[in-house]
């Protein structure tokens, strides 16, 4: 397995996408991010456009390491729509790979990963419930990591959620080095 990559759809919440993939930059991880269509930019749900380091036609891992999904409506919705995408997450899952999701994306794009069951997990207040029909176990906090499963609450907990995806990849002090760059 190899590869760090955020994906990212029309309609992704900026701060979700931003924050994580500046906090990973910090700590030292090779992320890139990646359009699930063909096209090189990507619009956030506030407008923002980016350019991305991977379009679909550019991307052509087929076991990466981990997985990351911003979440933003339509973002999200658009993220589980995309068949393949899903299929190759849940590929990656059960290959032994990490996926993280945030916000909206947990309840929509986490809750198609076959065994969820038992895991604790965040997202934003309403997308919780086709996890829990899965047997997760929702808990209101900012960041929720269990196993190789991370998950975030929402935008204003993201650089929480890039701290915990960097803590699973790099360690305690590689993060805590962040953490201190960040003055938190």
């Amino acid at each position: 397995m190899n590869g760090i990559y955020i994906f990212l759809a029309d309609g992704f919440e900026d701060m979700e996408a931003i924050a994580t993939r500046d906090v990973l930059l910090r700590g030292g991880v090779d992320v890139q991010t990646v359009s699930i269509t063909d096209e090189p930019f990507v619009t956030s749900s506030h407008g923002l456009t980016v350019s991305v380091d991977l379009t679909r036609d550019d991307f052509d891992d087929d076991a990466p390491a981990v997985m990351i999904f911003p979440g933003g409506m339509p973002g999200s919705k658009n993220l589980a729509a995309d068949k393949a995408l899903m299929a190759l997450m849940r590929r990656c899952y059960a290959g032994g790979g990490i996926v993280a999701a945030i916000c909206a994306a947990p309840g929509l794009v986490a809750s198609q990963l076959e065994d969820v069951a038992g895991k604790r997990f965040t997202c934003f207040e309403g997308f919780q419930d086709a996890m829990i029909a899965k047997g997760a176990v929702y808990t209101p906090e900012s960041a929720v990591v269990d196993g190789r499963l991370i998950t975030g609450r929402g935008a204003g907990h993201a650089v929480n959620f890039g701290l915990a995806i960097l803590e699973t990849l790099k360690g305690k002090e590689a993060t805590d080095r962040v953490r201190a760059g960040l003055m938190l």
